[in-house]
């Protein structure tokens, strides 16, 4: 593990769990990480429903180590375990909420937690449409403590042709808020208009 940057990916029970996929899949291919893989009980139900049948133990071959949920004893769930930082996508409001305000009954919330007391990068690509107050409260709590909070929306001008376009320019995007200088993904970019348009 020395040689290689452990990321972990939670996937929680919002829709969307084709974005947590792809980026367990773009992770994977880099020989320079190792993701440690957090799937909640609901998003197991929702992988199964938006994927396919078989999602879940594909995402298990591809993770270095898959955790399960109800484990608070993890390695991950401690600061002395090296991890470079961790993405949650989708994140439901559920999840959001109780990253926001500290209430670690899981071991995907506890491992979000100890990014954040640890001042390591924690990307949250929070699904829920429209918001109410509180809501958007709790987006702001979880930014005051460090959170980024990267709702999973297409970048429309870059003229994706299929939904897995789509997921996939997400997804690079929200490995890519990590920071890390071995771990990115071929994102797609914006160079502006062409001179004389």
């Amino acid at each position: 593990m020395s040689e290689r940057h452990g990321v972990i990916v939670g996937i929680s029970g919002a829709s969307g769990a084709a974005i947590g996929v792809r980026i367990v899949e773009r992770l994977a291919e880099n020989p320079h990480c190792a993701v440690h893989l957090v799937v909640s009980p609901a998003a197991e139900r929702t992988l199964s429903e938006e994927v396919g049948a078989e999602a879940l133990s594909r995402l298990r071959t591809l993770a270095f180590r898959q955790h399960a949920a109800s484990d608070i004893g993890a390695s991950i769930a401690s600061g002395s375990f090296p991890v470079s930082g961790m993405v949650v996508a989708p994140c439901s409001i559920r999840t959001l909420s109780a990253i926001a305000f500290g209430q670690l009954d899981n071991l995907l919330v506890r491992a979000a937690d100890v990014q954040l007391k640890e001042r390591r990068r924690l990307v949250l690509l929070v699904r829920e449409s429209p918001l109410h107050l509180g809501h958007l409260r709790a987006m702001v709590q979880a930014t005051e403590i460090g959170a980024v909070i990267a709702p999973p929306l297409p970048a429309f001008y870059l003229k994706p042709e299929s939904v897995a376009d789509i997921v996939d320019q997400i997804a690079c995007r929200a490995i890519n808020l990590l920071g890390l200088p071995d771990i990115s993904a071929p994102a797609l970019q914006w160079h502006g208009h062409a001179a004389g348009r």
